[in-house]
């Protein structure tokens, strides 16, 4: 493996702008933040717990004088190398799965070497005994369903998933009784003479409940019980910091919000939750944005249940304000989107948008605290579509992340020699733009045909809408009760991401939305080049995210490349030979190439026809024909396979990010900052005292 690219987070810019009571609301909504990590990692696998104690049992005894522990243990400096390296990337991904694939990080370390490291003292020596065998063993190689390669720490138990109907009927019995997946792990086990299934809840509060699943067929005879009490200590400790933040909160916004989080991670309700979800969507463009939860469910082999996350930014006036102005216009750019009725108005967009767009918060801010697995470049949140739809959402963008676009040229192999150095100097131009019309526009726009409570429709069930994809009037829409993640499963989170990322090629075009970031015929970075580079880009994208498939279980393990790759597919398939790529294996070469003359009279309409189909399916709940089209789309056949293996051979070196900390003073919070390096990033960790 290549060793990873190190990347400062720097934010004391933005902090020092903050006042007094602003930084110590901020010191405590990361000390919070922070707090989620053991739970991240209890949802990463069983192991991860051990390794983080290791590696930070291992910095304090010697108190990161590295180069002193190794000689002592006689291990060499290359040796130490590939032990830090392998620290700096477990710590940054908050476990030993890579949080952008799922594949497992194994050291490269020798075990002998390891050893030898670990054996200073009885405390580091008995912490390697615990985990050792589980950091080098595979399989597993990856997470996902357990199976022979694959292990999820969602599904505990032997055969937690093994069958099908009673993991339905325990999904409809929670629906029933109101229990919201995200919080929430599934563990089997017997007990003499019966089958046992224990949701465990993550709260605060630790109780037993057996609950009714009589009228289940599949559950008859066994037993399922709600156990709250999940990740009790860390959901304490949160509870403990948000008490504190409470005293500077800034607006009785935040302070509902405070209240209403701690609420839910007490009672492990989630609808106490959502009620602090709403809240936060009114705290307009606060001082200091926050986000803590349980959030996304990327890693859940069934896609609905969430890895928590914690995150505190400080917003950049000036940015912001450059995305509030797009914010100004995003309704008039929603009606150039391929589902939405020509020349009927702002006012109505047709049955598959809401009538008006009202424009989300949209913020750009420095990340001081983002305590997940995976660190993206924006957000858009929350992930509840009934808020989405009724009441809105938020935009946030992170531009102390989306500098680290700028320094590594993420698939430059995979371009054309003489086009290498152009595609390096537009490339942040463009993937700016695109993550951010990912972000508005793409999780933004939309509305769900729903039967929104008993025989009460958002739309005439007598005379349905047509579908424009068939002609005919639509034949499905969401039931009472259903939800986006719980129709459409394991295929939600990626279909959702390839849906938002369509979108943002697909309006990359436009000289409104290229006007407002500066790009027009007299700036540096012109409005062709940009776009010819999104498409080269989706091109790249599409082949880079072959390195996240896993043909021993030929299974995705990353929603995002899962997107990309059959964005990539549908082109090469639709748009009449617009793409070329050329792969020679014995050179391990691989290109791609794009006929930029016929970018938009090819390219835009392609791209709108996959568009069309996933907004309708999305819009309807039709998962069926969503499954079939999708997975044709995604399956990696004996070409795509030989990409592969090129793409693995000049994969990328991977990204560790490297976060300050804030330290209290008395009534004072102060800042530091840390070198980007292994050895600061390890630093960073021990001094977090998580």
């Amino acid at each position: 493996m290549a060793s990873q690219v190190v990347f400062q987070l720097c934010v004391a810019l933005a902090f020092d702008g903050l006042t007094k009571n602003e930084r110590l609301y901020a010191h405590w909504m990361a000390k919070a933040a922070w707090r989620g990590t053991r739970i991240i990692l209890r949802q990463v696998s069983p192991e991860a717990n051990g390794i983080f104690d290791l590696i930070i049992s291992l910095y304090r005894s010697c108190q990161g004088d590295w180069e002193h522990l190794a000689t002592n243990a006689d291990v060499g400096p290359e040796e130490l190398q590939k032990f830090l390296d392998y620290a700096a990337l477990f710590l940054s991904n908050i476990g030993n799965y890579f949080g952008s694939g799922d594949q497992k990080i194994v050291p490269e370390i020798p075990k002998k070497a390891l050893i030898r490291l670990a054996s200073s003292n009885s405390q580091t020596k008995e912490l390697l005994n615990h985990v050792l065998k589980d950091m080098y063993q595979q399989p597993p190689t990856s997470l996902g369903p357990p199976g022979p390669f694959t292990q999820t720490a969602y599904y505990l138990g032997n055969n937690c998933l093994e069958s099908p109907e009673d993991i339905s009927s325990i999904s409809k019995l929670m629906e029933d009784l109101s229990i919201h997946p995200e919080n929430t792990r599934l563990q089997r086990y017997k007990e003499p003479g019966i089958d046992c299934y224990d949701i465990l809840q993550a709260s605060v509060d630790e109780s037993t409940e057996i609950l009714n699943s009589i009228t289940y067929l599949s559950l008859k005879n066994k037993q399922v019980r709600l156990v709250r009490g999940d990740h009790r200590e860390e959901l304490e400790q949160i509870c403990r910091c948000l008490r504190r933040a409470s005293k500077y909160t800034s607006n009785p916004a935040q302070q509902q919000i405070l209240d209403q989080t701690m609420d839910s991670f007490l009672l492990g309700d989630l609808e106490l939750y959502k009620e602090a979800q709403r809240a936060w969507i009114t705290d307009k463009a606060p001082s200091v944005e926050t986000v803590l939860g349980f959030v996304e469910p990327y890693r859940d082999p069934l896609g609905v249940r969430a890895e928590f996350e914690g995150i505190v930014g400080i917003p950049e006036p000036s940015e912001t304000e450059l995305l509030n102005k797009l914010a100004s216009v995003a309704d008039v750019l929603v009606s150039k989107l391929p589902w939405v009725n020509e020349g009927i108005g702002s006012s109505r967009k047709g049955p598959f948008e809401k009538g008006i767009f009202y424009p989300p918060d949209f913020s750009s801010v420095q990340s001081l605290a983002y305590c997940s697995s995976n660190i993206f470049p924006g957000i858009n949140l929350p992930n509840y579509n009934d808020i989405r739809q009724d009441i809105g959402y938020k935009n946030i963008i992170f531009s102390n992340r989306m500098l680290a676009e700028r320094i590594r040229a993420r698939g430059l192999q995979l371009v054309a020699e003489n086009e290498q150095e152009t595609y390096q100097n537009n490339r942040f131009h463009s993937y700016y733009i695109w993550v951010v019309l990912h972000e508005i526009l793409g999780h933004g726009t939309g509305r769900f045909l729903a039967e929104v409570s008993k025989d009460n429709y958002n739309f005439d069930p007598t005379n349905p809408p047509l579908n424009p994809l068939t002609g005919l009037s639509v034949d499905s829409w969401y039931r009472v009760g259903q939800t986006w993640t719980g129709v459409f499963g394991d295929l939600a989170t990626t279909v959702d991401e390839c849906r938002a990322e369509l979108v943002g090629a697909y309006l990359i075009d436009e000289p409104d939305i290229l006007a407002v970031f500066g790009y027009t015929g007299d700036s540096v970075v012109k409005p062709d080049d940009l776009v010819y580079n999104m498409y080269l880009q989706l091109g790249v994208d599409g082949l880079r995210g072959l390195a996240n498939y896993d043909s021993s279980t030929k299974k995705w393990g990353q929603a995002h490349s899962r997107a990309h790759y059959a964005i990539f597919r549908h082109l090469l398939r639709d748009s009449d030979g617009l793409y070329t790529v050329h792969c020679e294996s014995l050179t391990h070469r691989l290109t791609v190439q794009v006929d930029r003359m016929n970018i938009l009279r090819k390219g835009k309409p392609s791209l709108g026809r996959m568009l069309l189909m996933l907004h309708v399916y999305r819009c309807t709940a039709d998962v069926s024909r969503c499954r079939a089209l999708y997975e044709d789309l995604s399956q990696v056949d004996g070409e795509a396979l030989q990409w592969r293996d090129i793409v693995l051979y000049h994969k990328d070196p991977p990204l560790a990010f490297c976060h300050a900390n804030t330290f209290l003073s008395g009534d004072e919070v102060g800042l530091k900052e840390y070198e980007p390096t292994t050895r600061g990033l390890i630093q960073s960790w021990a001094e977090r005292e998580v």
